[in-house]
């Protein structure tokens, strides 16, 4: 059994609102760690993350040139801009988010 590793440690992240929706962009740091990227942050995986904030769906984009997966999270931005009261209505620092997450080891 491989020990867990974190995502921050092999890629970076990006995000960015429109209305009450939130979209998170991950990219992994080398080429050779797309390929895991891939297998673990699935749709379903990152609903789980997110679920505290009751997403309605979650859609992935995969950007296998751009060694990237776009994740639209629909619903997570309690309203958005306009309605929401969190300190962060854009949604920004929710990257750290996801980069917080987990996952088994890529083994190289």
């Amino acid at each position: 059994m491989t020990p867990d590793v974190l995502l921050a440690d092999f890629a970076h992240a990006r995000a960015g609102d429109k209305g009450n929706t939130l979209n998170v962009a991950v990219f992994a740091f080398e080429r050779r760690h797309y390929a895991w990227l891939e297998r673990h942050l699935s749709e379903d995986a990152v609903a789980a993350r997110f679920g505290h904030r009751h997403p309605t769906r979650v859609t992935r984009y995969c950007l296998p040139q751009l060694t990237g997966i776009n994740f639209v999270i629909e619903g997570a931005l309690e309203g958005g801009v306009n309605q929401s009261a969190t300190l962060d209505r854009h949604g920004k620092s929710l990257s750290y988010l996801l980069l917080g997450m987990c996952l088994p080891s890529p083994g190289d």
